[in-house]
């Protein structure tokens, strides 16, 4: 019955496809060579740090919100306002399919995050959870040990 159930598990992970659960430091080196170190001025740490509360660290993340939108991939954006997710009324500033936020390819997190931060009146300040854990905090235990 337990191999059963695990192949079961497997089969589901396999058929959904394409996104995975970045290490810690794995997701630190990506962000810095997608140039976010610095980027509207936050440190690379912010980054990691939202990430890991947002979505510890998985691309394939998706929240369902109370308001009928979702929250998307290793950053969580927000069907609303940032990604197209099928029917569903959006803005869709990045002018994404919000299916596009859940593979490997960070990049398309990555560029719509920057769009995020650029166009939030609040900055990083739009992810509650970099809010709650990451604003004011010392964020540089994110990036420890991770050879940048």
């Amino acid at each position: 019955m337990k191999a059963q159930w695990l192949l079961l598990v497997l089969a589901s992970v396999l058929a959904t496809g394409q996104g995975m659960v970045f290490s810690r430091c794995g997701l630190a080196q990506q962000l810095q060579q997608m140039g976010m170190d610095g980027y509207a001025g936050y440190s690379l740490g912010n980054w990691v740090c939202m990430a890991a509360h947002e979505s510890s660290y998985n691309t394939d993340a998706i929240d369902y919100d109370s308001d009928g939108s979702a929250d998307f991939g290793i950053f969580q954006i927000n069907s609303r306002y940032w990604c197209q997710n099928g029917d569903e009324p959006s803005a869709n500033i990045c002018g994404i399919p919000c299916s596009e936020l859940l593979t490997n390819n960070i990049a398309p997190d990555v560029a719509c995050a920057k769009i995020v931060v650029d166009n939030s009146a609040n900055g990083m300040g739009a992810w509650v959870a970099w809010r709650l854990y990451c604003q004011g905090q010392d964020v540089s235990s994110y990036l420890d040990g991770c050879y940048l």
